[in-house]
């Protein structure tokens, strides 16, 4: 209906916000588990964002449209002294994530199920040491590409809740979304490409699992690309 409709802005950045029914399990973790860990956006946010979570965290973590939660999982799982909070407003991702919290145990993740951008505008200066974009939708057309995440306005956001020397990293298969990236970073102020030769953007980053959409542009014939931006 119209009345639910999100506003242009919002709608730029991600696509339809759930697909086939749940079923009765995931609804209930859903409706049961997702109020526990969803950062409230409606109170101030804390001066301290380590104070979300119920230990004090060593690092803070952010991943932007963490699709299926496979990399979201295996990194709170890998580092328990780091806090994480996962953002996807697709319903039927999101309720696999919180089993997947409830079956690991991974209790240093924290999640907003909405606009990425509310959240990015919520937190205090300089709260985050990094922030994942991995994947994330392309908008092929061009006539789409100003729906991508990456631009001016995003990293704007990104430099303001990184801590300096904080980092940006970015994984895709679609090449336009690559050099999209890296002309968007390397014209902003506040970042710079951290490779040092030519094979760095073709390895993966340090303990990366591998993901379901990575896979999926193997079996497609497509390379992937992991860019790591500083905060200056």
């Amino acid at each position: 209906m119209e009345s639910e409709r999100r506003t242009r802005a919002t709608e730029a950045f991600f696509g339809r916000r759930k697909g086939k029914p749940l079923r009765d399990l995931q609804a209930q973790r859903l409706e049961n588990l997702l109020p526990r860990f969803k950062v409230d956006l409606s109170v101030p946010a804390p001066a301290e964002i380590g104070s979300l979570f119920d230990f004090d965290p060593a690092r803070i973590r952010l991943e932007i449209g963490f699709g299926g939660g496979e990399h979201l999982i295996h990194r709170a799982l890998e580092n328990p002294s780091t806090a994480f909070i996962g953002v996807e407003p697709f319903v039927n991702s999101m309720a696999k994530l919180v089993g997947r919290v409830e079956e690991t145990g991974a209790l240093n993740i924290r999640l907003y199920d909405d606009d990425a951008t509310e959240l990015l505008d919520w937190l205090p200066e300089g709260s985050l040491d990094q922030i994942d974009l991995l994947y994330p939708d392309p908008w092929p057309k061009r006539k789409h590409w100003k729906r991508r995440f990456v631009s001016k306005v995003n990293l704007d956001r990104f430099a303001r809740v990184l801590k300096p020397g904080g980092s940006f990293c970015f994984a895709s298969d679609i090449d336009t979304y690559v050099n999209w990236t890296l002309l968007h970073c390397g014209a902003h102020p506040a970042f710079e490409w951290t490779a040092e030769n030519a094979a760095d953007w073709l390895t993966p980053f340090e303990g990366w699992p591998s993901t379901r959409y990575e896979a999926k542009a193997k079996r497609e014939g497509r390379k992937s690309a992991y860019l790591t931006f500083r905060r200056r």
